[in-house]
This record gives structure tokens, C-alpha cells and sequence, in this order.
């Protein structure tokens, strides 16, 4: 599964992060930190992961407009896993995510300042 996050540097610019989670193990398998994430960065990301860890049989997430593009459902599809889409206004549906998400603003996001983008993909990603 996988899921944004917005924060901001003390400069007031945003980041996003892209968080992708084991649905099973619930582990943390990546963090892209970055300005801007379009659907490349998404399928750069998956790609990475399904390289080192096998393809899954399905991804979840919501109904972002990166996840939901184009090119990204014909990649997923192209190397053999499923779309697994929640329902608009159901982020309980990807719970575990949501969890994750909660839990990285509070023990991360909320107790640091960060000062550059390259501060805050080391620190989020470590």
C-alpha cells in the first residue's frame, strides 16, 4: 500500500513524501521525499521495490491523481500486479497506511525543523 504526505520546510516550502508499506509486515519499505511527485516518481519507486522484493499481487492506495494516472495503472499491470483502489472519503480502508502516516508526523514530522529538502529526505528516509 501506499499513500502521501505533505509537510513543510521552516521556509514554508512543501514536501511530499511517498510512503510505501508491506500490507502484511506493515513494514516501512521505502520514502521518497521530494517537492514535487508526479506518476513517474511513483512508478520509479515501484519499480525499485519490485525489483529487490518480488511483484505483489496487488498494491493498495487511494485515488490520488498520481496513482490513479495513466501510465501507472498500465505499468502495474504490464509487470503483473493489480490495482487494489479504496473508496473515495475511506482512508480507513488503508488503515495501516493511515497509522503509518499518523505515526511519522508525530515521532518525526512534528518534533523537527527542517531547513533544506536534502535535511528532510535524510532524516524522514533514515
Amino acid at each position: 500500500m501506499y499513500d502521501f504526505v505533505e509537510h513543510r520546510t521552516h521556509n514554508g516550502r512543501k514536501n511530499r513524501m511517498l510512503n510505501v508499506i508491506d500490507e502484511f509486515t506493515r513494514e516501512c519499505l521505502a520514502i521518497r521525499v521530494s517537492r514535487k511527485l508526479k506518476a513517474h516518481d511513483v512508478i520509479d519507486v515501484l519499480s525499485d521495490l519490485f525489483s529487490l522484493r518480488g511483484v505483489p499481487g496487488h498494491i493498495r492506495s487511494d485515488n490520488e491523481p498520481e496513482f490513479i494516472a495513466r501510465s501507472v495503472r498500465d505499468w502495474i499491470a504490464a509487470v503483473g500486479s493489480e490495482t487494489a483502489y479504496i473508496a473515495p472519503g475511506s482512508p480507513w480502508e488503508n488503515g495501516d497506511c493511515e497509522s503509518f502516516n499518523a505515526k511519522l508526523r508525530d515521532e518525526v514530522l512534528n518534533g523537527e525543523v527542517f531547513y533544506t529538502l536534502e535535511e528532510a529526505s535524510v532524516v524522514i528516509e533514515h
